[in-house]
């Protein structure tokens, strides 16, 4: 369920406080759990609102972002290292593929090592849920999918008269993706 739009510049730490901040005083009083890609501030300003909330990393973002600088020959051995991470069964074996990952690619790659260790305390919350719910909550694809359509529907209009010109077309697209 689509819960709002916001209009703003940048997406930072402020913006997403106050977009938490008014979900919370419109009454919802909790989150279980938010998959996030790694909008700066956005973990901390739903941490700041709903403390109890569990963070979990979009993974389709963290693997992208992995393969950014991979070439394409190691392409699918890095992609496969990667995928024995975050489907192990239990996070104490994601850690120990970690290990192996980091043991086999760190000489070529080690920002991607790096990056899952600084990062781990988001990654892991998917171990924490049984593997019939981790699908749900390890990737933002439904929102992505939602973005899709509403960067759609507003790249056919390069120019709007205003912020409530804006909001009436996203209300409609979304209506109908619906």
């Amino acid at each position: 369920e689509l819960l709002g739009m916001w209009i703003a510049q940048t997406e930072g730490a402020k913006f997403w406080l106050s977009v938490m901040t008014e979900l919370k005083n419109r009454g919802v009083q909790d989150i279980l759990v938010a998959c996030v890609d790694g909008l700066k501030g956005f973990p901390d300003a739903i941490a700041s609102v709903y403390p109890h909330t569990d963070i979990q990393l979009c993974i389709v973002h963290v693997v992208r972002n992995s393969l950014r600088f991979v070439s394409w020959k190691d392409y699918k051995a890095v992609t496969s290292g990667l995928k024995a991470i975050y489907q192990a069964s239990t996070e104490e074996n994601a850690l120990k593929s970690l290990d192996i990952f980091c043991d086999q690619w760190n000489h070529q790659y080690p920002k991607i090592g790096e990056s899952w260790r600084a990062n781990w305390e988001n990654i892991r919350t998917i171990f924490s849920y049984p593997a019939e719910i981790r699908h749900a909550i390890y990737t933002t694809n439904a929102i992505e999918s939602l973005n899709s359509v509403i960067r759609h529907s507003t790249k056919k209009r390069k120019i709007f008269s205003s912020d409530d010109s804006v909001k009436k077309v996203i209300y409609l697209a979304t209506s109908n993706a619906a």
